[in-house]
């Protein structure tokens, strides 16, 4: 494999600056564990909305903001539902968010785009927190309630405000502080009725949420010498108790009594400011962030007499900036984990309960949809970041090595600017680099790419698109390999199709058709779940090999399919726009309604004799176990039919004067699937089954290297040339190959790990004390080794050159340099670094990928920078027998 390593394209990522779950534990939720989402603000206005997946963390989608930082993030749940049966159906979870203006903003999770916004007249909300939610109570029987959201204002004014009716509505005024520090710095509640609020004047006070009045107030004293003689209260949580906890300017955790509201206890954690605080479940322990990156653990024990009492158990540097916000998920038997932000854009995962049993991780930074794309034939690379577009095109290695006239590696041949209110969510170039399509929430615009005789910059023209697929909006856009067809997710996950042609004035010249297609999703039964609409979401999106398939898939793992039936006539006209043969057949011949059939649902629109339709084979599709992450269809050679006109014995009828074929697409549509939690499939999906290279290759068969990775896949590039049948997988920090025309494992070895699965998911008799079941890890790291586990952790995270690193602190070691050597032998984040033992021998770098392999079945490297995306390119000057898998790796720079 030949790689071009581009650290050239522009990708800022931003900072942290908020982290929410949506709950906090599993104590009186109802519905489905598995039913919890992480958000994190970022700087830059997006908000990125992750699931845990019980520790194997994917990021689903991403909020685009407007710019602002994201100064907080709430979750609330609607109250549960019972139907007539008794059924429950758990209350759908909602997001807020707040950006330094007047007003706090709900999200819509499935079309990440905001739903609405708080109106009333007060200053600019500096903090908010949402009303525990309501349990039902054996002595007063009432009806379930919403929870409300208190914000703290700048001005010291703390407002309520109602998420009643899904609604979110200016309720009341809580209270208004006077002065000049009277800015609200943080606030929570301690329970439903009283709210707990720490001020920028030293002050924490409590408030009767019944009756609006103040019920006790709390000084934290005056300053440390050298800073402001005011001590600012950065944040405040409540223990389970009803215990209050804050952490101030001073570098200090203060513990409160929760009844009398009197100082307990009084901890010096940080030498700098506590930015942020979580708890767990049981109250019994307190991790802290500072703004220097620190994180302290506290622990409560048992004193002289049987007196609790608090005492700092360790800390350790999380961040090279600042712990800018922290959030924690606490379960007893599964998830445990503190996840933490600052100004180095990567989360941070840090057990919990199994705190110095396990690492520590980072997460990846970048985005799990890449922002990046190729037109391959063209060799063009396109990337995007708030509202512009660049291209570069990528010389060939022959004409870089030239020696009378040798060029740049690469080359800025076009730059777009769009005139749009958003930024920017997809972008999707053709394969001949002809089309290229850009998408924001509101609009899709689509360009020609023309290349200019003078120099070497594309020459590009706006086509004009049906006003109303222009206004549409996507979340996803994709060109079909023939570029006929561009393929739009809507942010209501609809799907519409455009068809593009020749103009036939203008042979040179391209444009979009008239008419355009919205394709029907099957309906499905959803099991209720706390994130109904959500589940719904399309994610992946792709084209068949002769662009006659489409497949999407959503975030519950659902695969919708359509296929593209009849044949092309190029004699037939370019849109026909009719009923359904069967509506036709049925209709009363001696109608005189003759309204535009183009406004009826039951409509069908013929392109030059084919039309789209549902997949006839597409129920038979199973539910994959989680959201997919790679779509993408098995290169195949397609047979053809030599037909007169493209579309023959199809014969208008009295009864059918639009007559069109309804023949399906020929050939294989093998299309091959990577989930969230790492599990591949291979469906063939015109028959509605699996291949049979996935009945005898399943997910057992992948090498215990790649089941190791803990960064989940991005995306995948094929490899077909000379008789070669490879798929190159990529992640965040992983490029992993797997040859798939071959079985990847003997059926013994299969055998075999399904056996170790059977055994680590619990013992097969009950008499059977020898095997115990494994413990579920917390959804941090890895264990720490039997050795190396004593009171404290043994190791800690530390970024050097853009890499997050497990260092050993129990003895010296140096960070890498940027061009060491030595940083292969570190280990990642999570990662083993895996290398590839053929015949004895270790595996190279891909950019050493020249030499014989013999029947190498698989090759993994950890060697590249983060990866921002891979895309491929082609070469047609050489032959197929001859031509490698030429690739551009995206790294980020330092």
């Amino acid at each position: 494999m030949d790689v071009h390593r581009a650290r050239f394209v522009p990708y800022p990522t931003s900072a942290i600056s908020a982290l929410a779950f949506s709950r906090s534990n599993d104590s009186g939720y109802t519905g489905a564990v598995a039913a919890l989402r992480l958000a994190i603000g970022r700087a830059n206005g997006d908000i990125e909305i992750w699931n845990p997946l019980t520790g194997q963390w994917v990021q689903e989608t991403v909020c685009l903001g407007d710019g602002k930082s994201v100064d907080g993030l709430a979750w609330t749940q609607d109250p549960d539902e019972a139907d007539s049966d008794g059924n429950i159906t758990p209350g759908q979870q909602r997001l807020f968010s707040i950006a330094s203006s007047p007003a706090v903003t709900e999200w819509d999770l499935a079309t990440s785009e905001p739903k609405r916004r708080s109106t009333g007249n007060f200053s600019e909300v500096w903090c908010f927190a949402a009303q525990p939610r309501w349990k039902p109570s054996k002595i007063v029987q009432d009806e379930p309630r919403s929870q409300d959201i208190v914000a703290g204002c700048g001005d010291g004014t703390l407002v309520v405000l109602s998420t009643a009716d899904n609604d979110l509505q200016f309720k009341r005024f809580l209270a208004r502080v006077a002065g000049k520090r009277a800015r609200c710095m943080c606030i929570t509640y301690q329970n439903r009725d009283t709210v707990v609020a720490g001020f920028a004047d030293s002050m924490i006070r409590v408030y009767d949420a019944r009756n609006n009045s103040q019920v006790r107030q709390m000084s934290l004293g005056v300053g440390l010498p050298g800073a402001p003689k005011n001590a600012f209260v950065w944040t405040i949580k409540v223990l389970p108790n009803g215990d209050i906890v804050s952490g101030d300017s001073n570098g200090e955790v203060r513990i409160w009594d929760g009844r009398n509201h009197s100082l307990l206890q009084r901890l010096t954690g940080h030498d700098n400011d506590c930015l942020d605080l979580v708890t767990s479940a049981d109250g019994h322990t307190i991790f802290s962030g500072s703004i220097d990156g620190r994180m302290a653990i506290y622990r409560q024990s048992l004193g002289e007499g049987g007196r609790k009492s608090w005492a700092k158990h360790s800390h350790r540097r999380a961040h090279s900036g600042e712990v800018k916000s922290m959030g924690a998920f606490d379960s007893k038997h599964g998830l445990s984990v503190v996840v933490s932000g600052g100004s180095d854009a990567a989360p941070v995962l840090t057990p919990l309960r199994e705190y110095g049993k396990e690492n520590s991780r980072s997460l990846p930074s970048l985005p799990q949809d890449p922002k990046v794309v190729s037109a391959p034939k063209a060799r063009l690379i396109a990337s995007w970041w708030e509202k512009d577009i660049s291209i570069w095109r990528i010389a060939r290695q022959s004409t870089i090595d030239a020696i009378s006239q040798p060029q740049k590696p690469r080359k800025l041949v076009a730059k777009l600017s769009l005139d749009v209110r958003q930024a920017i969510r997809s972008v999707s170039i053709s394969a001949d680099g002809r089309l290229l399509a850009a998408a924001t929430a509101s609009d899709i615009k689509v360009f020609q790419l023309r290349g200019r005789t003078d120099s070497d910059a594309l020459a590009v023209r706006r086509i004009q698109t049906p006003k109303e697929y222009a206004t549409l909006g996507a979340r996803l856009l994709s060109f079909s390999p023939d570029a006929k067809w561009l393929a739009a997710v809507t942010p209501d996950s609809e799907v519409h199709v455009a068809r593009f042609a020749a103009d036939t004035e203008q042979p040179k010249r391209l444009i979009c058709l008239a008419q355009t297609v919205e394709l029907d999703r099957r309906h499905r039964k959803l099991p209720p779940s706390a994130f109904k609409e959500y589940d719904r979401t399309l994610e992946r999106l792709a084209f068949g090999g002769d662009s006659s398939v489409l497949v999407a898939g959503d975030v519950s793992g659902y695969l919708d399919s359509w296929v593209l039936e009849g044949h092309e006539d190029f004699t037939a006209a370019a849109v026909d726009i009719t009923k359904h043969d069967s509506d036709k057949a049925s209709s009363d011949d001696d109608s005189d309604d003759d309204s535009d059939t183009s406004d009826d649902d039951d409509a069908l629109v013929v392109f030059s004799g084919q039309h789209w339709t549902d997949n006839p084979t597409g129920h038979l599709l199973p539910k994959l176990d989680s959201a997919p992450l790679v779509l993408t269809f098995r290169p195949t050679v397609t047979p053809t039919h030599a037909l007169m006109n493209g579309n023959p014995g199809v014969h208008s009828t009295r009864h059918n004067p639009h007559a069109h074929s309804h023949a399906l697409p020929i050939g294989e549509h093998r299309l091959w699937v990577m989930t969230a939690r790492h599990q591949m499939y291979e469906f063939d999906v015109l028959a509605g089954k699996l291949s049979d290279w996935s009945r005898r290759n399943p997910t057992a068969a992948l090498p215990e290297e790649f089941r190791q990775i803990k960064d989940r896949v991005v995306d995948a590039v094929w490899d077909v040339a000379g008789q070669r049948e490879r798929l190159w997988l990529y992640g965040t920090s992983w490029v992993f190959m797997l040859a798939v025309g071959t079985n990847l494992a003997d059926a013994e070895s299969v055998a075999l790990v399904k056996k170790r699965k059977r055994r680590a998911r619990g013992p097969s008799h009950k008499d059977d004390t020898s095997s115990k079941r494994l413990k579920p890890s917390s959804g941090a790291g890895d264990r720490v080794e039997a050795h190396r586990s004593l009171s404290g952790p043994q190791s800690m995270t530390r970024t050097a050159n853009g890499r997050s690193v497990n260092v050993d602190i129990t003895r010296s070691e140096r960070l890498p340099d940027e061009d060491d050597e030595m940083d292969a032998d570190l280990d990642l984040p999570g990662l083993r670094l895996a290398r590839l033992r053929s015949n004895g021998s270790e595996g190279e770098a891909a950019q050493q990928d020249s030499q014989p392999k013999g029947q190498r079945k698989w090759w993994c490297t950890f060697k590249y920078r983060p990866i921002l995306g891979m895309v491929p390119l082609e070469d047609a000057t050489m032959p197929d027998e001859d031509r490698a898998l030429e690739v551009a790796i995206v790294e980020r720079p330092l």
